[in-house]
């Protein structure tokens, strides 16, 4: 019997305790249910479906511009990825990424965390890889205060100059146009920025140097170049026990005597009192910004080697331009023979009166941005948008491929080389003037320089740049397709900041004889001596 009490009193035990597991069980499931209910993560964008852990890593590929926009068919102007736990968003559309990056700059700023590229080789000085802090509001202000659009009138006659040497080379050896492009890209970057003279050859040191120090920057950054960046833990790791931090401390000390180096003739003439205008120049005398010698050198450099990449390769996509699509250098022609005539170079004062070249600067930068990624913004806070969550520490990709290409913005030749669309008549006096740019471009008519509160700060310098080039090479030249397959539209080389077309047989010949003559006049003027 006392057997018997025993286990009555075993099973209503385990029963009670059955009961309460039960209960338990029910509860904190239906807590879990709740949670999971309320969680913004439910709300996150649509998105590809990926792959446990590593998400959307493999769906990716090379052309990644092209992935995102035929996803933006399927999923819409808003894409959320899973980059192996790395929340991303993808922002197709104009006015998704102007409500998102302009609109709410705030709290979409910062960049994506460069372990080696920022935090080892240019100690978070490098501005384009710089964290949204104090120091990168500093370098901003000093950048528009040396860059702004009412100093660039200051560097015109270097451009108008290293035009004409331009046009001067490819008239010299025409099978090395796209070296000459290079060579006159970083030449103009290099005087405004450092006061240096013309450089001779793309071959220069300096220009092989600033060369290696870009590439060494932007190979660091990519995706999957070290583990440390999935792993950052890792970057506590003493140097002597990692080759790979060695080397990348060793460039961040290499580097910064380099970009120092370069400022040090300017720091020099100021205390000589010689008064020189140069980017360089504007941040060592303004005084206000408290930046170290290194922080100044470092901002320098950024701006030297963004605009040394990024103009040349616009050049390269406008001559595939106007030899793909021909009707557009006989307008050009025209408009150049009218206004500016056969017995002189264009100048910038003749910019008010060339509105279809500078349609052409505009629109190749429309048809073929060099940067159709744009630079990864990062988010700060959490945030919703048109019901959509994105989380703090998403990486938010603009898709400048599909922006610029909207056929709902540009007209259903958006995949066109057309600088047309950007031309209308004066209703009042009947001239020809550019359009109205579309709502959010701010006044680009195309978004390639970016937004927000990073939006390229060389705009200014680049659209001059590239309006004296696609004059004076309009104006002095004949360009001719002479490959013998046809034009490959969608070829292009990746040079890790920028993309460029892939070589291109194109003839190069003075449009009269007198064309060399005029130039070199020209070059005269100028005092330069070759």
């Amino acid at each position: 019997m006392a057997w018997f009490s025993a286990n009555i009193n075993d099973t209503l035990s385990a029963a009670r305790s059955n009961t309460w597991t039960t209960i338990i069980t029910v509860f904190s499931l239906a807590f879990v249910y709740v949670q999971y209910r309320r969680s913004p993560w439910r709300k996150l964008p649509p998105g590809p479906k990926g792959v446990p852990v590593l998400g959307n890593i493999f769906q990716l590929g090379k052309t990644q511009w092209y992935t995102f926009t035929e996803w933006r068919k399927q999923y819409g102007d808003v894409v959320y990825l899973n980059l192996a736990g790395q929340p991303a968003v993808v922002l197709n559309s104009l006015k998704a990424a102007a409500d998102i990056l302009d609109r709410r700059a705030g709290l979409n700023s910062d960049r994506p965390s460069y372990i080696v590229a920022s935090e080892m080789m240019s100690r978070n000085m490098f501005m384009g890889f710089t964290p949204y802090n104090d120091l990168w509001r500093t370098m901003r202000r000093a950048s528009h205060e040396g860059l702004h659009k009412a100093i660039t009138p200051n560097f015109h006659p270097t451009q108008m100059k290293e035009a004409a040497i331009l046009a001067s080379e490819i008239i010299s050896t025409p099978k090395n146009w796209d070296n000459h492009l290079r060579r006159a890209a970083t030449s103009v970057i290099a005087s405004i920025v450092y006061d240096t003279p013309t450089l001779k050859s793309e071959e220069d040191p300096l220009v092989m140097e600033v060369n290696q120090f870009t590439a060494r920057l932007t190979k660091a950054a990519l995706p999957g170049a070290h583990f440390v960046e999935s792993f950052p833990w890792m970057k506590h790791i003493p140097a002597s026990l990692a080759k790979w931090k060695q080397i990348a401390l060793e460039s961040y000390k290499k580097d910064t005597s380099m970009l120092t180096g370069l400022m040090r003739p300017v720091r020099n003439q100021i205390a000589a009192g010689e008064d020189r205008p140069s980017f360089s120049a504007t941040v060592i005398n303004d005084k206000s910004h408290n930046m170290t010698e290194a922080e100044s050198a470092w901002l320098a450099g950024s701006v030297y080697a963004a605009g040394a990449e990024t103009t040349s390769a616009v050049m390269a996509w406008w001559v595939l331009g106007v030899i793909a699509y021909p009707d557009t250098l006989k307008k050009a022609r025209e408009e150049i023979d009218s206004v500016v005539g056969r017995d002189r170079m264009p100048t910038f004062d003749d910019f008010d009166h060339l509105p279809y070249i500078r349609a052409m600067a505009k629109e190749v930068l429309r048809w073929r941005p060099v940067a159709p990624l744009g630079s990864p913004h990062r988010s700060t806070e959490d945030d919703t948008y048109e019901g959509h969550f994105i989380p703090a520490n998403t990486i938010l990709i603009s898709n400048i491929w599909s922006i610029n290409r909207d056929p709902l913005v540009f007209g259903p030749d958006a995949h066109e080389f057309n600088p047309s669309r950007f031309i209308t008549k004066d209703p009042k006096t009947g001239e020809t003037m550019l359009v109205p740019a579309p709502y959010d471009t701010k006044d680009e008519h195309h978004v390639a320089f970016g937004f927000g509160r990073r939006i390229c700060v060389g705009r200014y310098v680049g659209n001059d740049s590239l309006f004296i080039d696609i004059a004076t090479l309009v104006w002095a030249m004949n360009i001719e397709y002479v490959g013998k397959r046809p034009i490959d539209l969608d070829g292009y080389v990746d040079e890790g900041i920028v993309i460029r077309p892939p070589t291109l047989q194109v003839k190069f010949s003075p449009r009269s004889p007198d064309v060399r003559e005029i130039i070199e006049r020209t070059l005269e003027e100028f005092g330069y001596q070759k």
